[in-house]
């Protein structure tokens, strides 16, 4: 009689056993034909592949002037199958000059998936980066005792000049976000953080090259494969031209010295900025090499804020500048001409309210208004504007098509320049006045935004660009700091011409207003130099001391340069604004300061404004 029972465990041991025959040819098939790990790993010991970093391009001024090139650095790097044994850590540590702690804190960083995701024990990890030539010396010497560990050459920013940090930028170690965003980087790179730095890392950074070198079964180095047949040669990064005048950029960093502010010069028949000075800045060298991290740290904690470029990030009341868009508008839409006059009685007074204004003659047309930076002028302006329910049917529409006005003049949107951080400002339109009143609401409740103040706000470029627009008589180009990227043509963005809606003929009364503000009005003091400037100063209204607040341009026909000039906390345009900028004009109109100017230069300046902490 037969056991079923020891039949049955036959069967299933058989099964069994065939089962696992099947799971590894399974297996082998995958690894063998599918999978190429085993041949990665064969490669990583069989070859070593070396990146060749290219040149990152340099950078110089509109003049030539080289103010950011490279000099050699070196990266220390490990594989960490080939260090894992025999190494005299001690001695490794000496000629690093680093301790034991922070080797083995390195170590253990290296291997962390979670800080270095591209981690294998099998390729070159970054130890520690950009090593000086002397210390690399010391280094070089003592490297055939450490097994696994490898040079990597490459190159660090050097900066000729202590100027334009926040145009320049600097560059820094990669992010992990970085590595994700573009498969170009792996852990150890660099890229480029602030300034023309970052917004231009692609043209700069060049292409990498490779080296495949053989080694043997010891990881020796034989030479290289195949006599360097599939090797590929790093492709230097490209050079950038700036706009920038680095004697005007020089001037402008100084005359901002002790003072919270900005100062930015545009050349109004291309766009091109001459200048952007910020204040509080920095020398860009402190941002190099291994110590940049802790610099950086120290910059970013810094109560003045010295890393921020007030110039397109700082947002302002325009004050009295501003009255100039209001000008243009009221023109262009008949609201008031040239010849239109309005009293000002120390102010404008309407049914209870009043926005105060210095003691002028009264009445006074629009030219007279410019000059004398009327108040009562604009305000009445804006009412009437608003008011106008024959000509835009509700105070809805007559505000959107102020806002319009606005808006193609360069206010309320970024205007697109070739600078990572750029703020918009605010330009109000009727749904902003809507939800803030509950639709109750008049041109009596925002009267002061026709003097550039209640919810107005603008960057100091915006406010340049509009000194640029008027003196083009009704356009401008997309502002820009690099005037040329080798080899390649300038970007149409700024080529592009950008209309305003006002008239030709508005443009004609405002610039004899600005004319007539520096021969007689609240700009005079620069009515000594022997071009002609056009100018409006303003004083914007703060929780402290008022903003001192200047733009123009010259000479008035065929402008060469627009220049817009704002100190926190300066108190009357006259006081700081407008004598900071007749420095500037003489200096860019001429290539030099007299000596007047230049001892006008030195009082400004060594001219400090005392700041709160309310005030950062």
């Amino acid at each position: 009689m037969k056991d079923y029972n020891l039949e049955n465990r036959r069967f299933v041991i058989g099964g069994v056993a065939v089962a696992i025959v099947l799971v590894y040819i399974v297996r082998l098939f995958t690894i063998q034909l599918l999978s190429d790990d085993f041949k990665k790993n064969a490669d990583s010991n069989a070859f070593l592949k070396k990146i060749d970093y290219p040149s990152r391009g340099s950078i110089y001024d509109r003049n030539g002037k080289l103010m950011v090139y490279n000099q050699p650095a070196y990266d220390i790097m490990v594989v960490m199958n080939e260090a894992k044994n025999h190494i005299d850590t001690l001695e490794l540590c000496n000629a690093l000059g680093i301790t034991k702690s922070y080797f083995i804190k390195r170590m253990d960083d290296i291997k962390d998936r979670s800080k270095n995701p591209g981690y294998s024990r099998f390729t070159e990890q970054l130890f520690l980066s950009l090593l000086s030539d002397q210390e690399f010396s010391i280094f070089r010497e003592k490297m055939f005792r450490f097994p696994g560990f490898y040079v990597q050459k490459r190159s660090i920013r050097q900066y000729t000049y202590p100027y334009a940090a926040h145009v320049l930028g600097d560059i820094g170690e990669v992010s992990p976000a970085n590595i994700e965003d573009d498969d170009y980087y792996q852990p150890g790179d660099y890229i480029g953080k602030l300034g023309v730095e970052k917004y231009y890392e692609k043209e700069l950074r060049g292409e990498k090259g490779i080296r495949i070198m053989l080694r043997d079964a010891h990881g020796r180095i034989q030479g290289s494969y195949r006599n360097g047949e599939l090797d590929h040669r790093p492709v230097a990064g490209k050079d950038l031209t700036l706009s920038l005048d680095l004697k005007l950029q020089a001037l402008a960093e100084r005359m901002l010295q002790g003072k919270i502010g900005s100062i930015v010069a545009i050349e109004p028949a291309t766009g091109e900025v001459l200048a952007m000075a910020s204040s509080p800045t920095y020398d860009p060298r402190y941002l190099i090499g291994r110590k940049r991290s802790k610099a950086h740290k120290a910059l970013s904690k810094d109560v003045w804020k010295p890393l921020l470029n007030r110039s397109i990030m700082g947002l302002y009341p325009p004050g009295s500048t501003f009255k100039t868009t209001q000008a243009l508008t009221y023109l262009t839409e008949g609201i008031i001409t040239p010849n239109t006059m309005f009293a000002c009685h120390h102010g404008f007074f309407y049914r209870g309210l009043h926005v105060g204004c210095h003691g002028h003659v009264s009445p006074l047309n629009l030219v007279e208004a410019i000059s004398t930076s009327c108040n009562a002028y604009f305000c009445w302006g804006l009412y009437y504007m608003l008011g106008n329910r024959r000509k835009y049917g509700s105070v809805q529409n007559a505000m959107n098509r102020w806002r319009d006005y606005m808006v193609s003049m360069g206010l309320g949107y970024k205007l697109g320049i070739d600078l990572p951080g750029e703020k918009r400002g605010l330009i109000p339109n009727a749904s902003f006045y809507d939800h803030a009143y509950r639709n109750a609401w008049n041109g009596l409740t925002v009267i002061s935004i026709s003097i550039g103040q209640g919810e107005i706000n603008l960057t100091p470029l915006q406010i340049a660009n509009l000194g640029a627009t008027i003196a083009n008589r009704g356009y401008f180009y997309t502002p820009h700091v690099v005037r040329k990227v080798q080899g390649l043509p300038l970007n149409t963005a700024y080529t592009r011409r950008h209309r305003t809606m006002a008239s030709e003929r508005a443009y004609r009364t405002v610039i004899a207003g600005m004319r007539s503000s520096v021969l007689k009005g609240t700009c005079r003091d620069l009515g000594r130099l022997p071009y002609a400037i056009c100018g409006k100063t303003g004083t914007a209204q703060n929780h402290g001391r008022d903003h001192s607040v200047f733009m123009g341009f010259a000479p008035m026909d065929r402008p060469k340069v627009a220049i817009a000039v704002y100190v926190e906390n300066g108190g009357f345009g006259a006081d700081f604004a407008v004598p900071i900028a007749g420095v500037l004009f003489e200096q860019y109109m001429t290539g030099r300061l007299s000596p007047s100017a230049e001892h006008m230069a030195e009082t400004l300046q060594h001219k400090r404004i005392a700041y709160g902490t309310h005030d950062r």
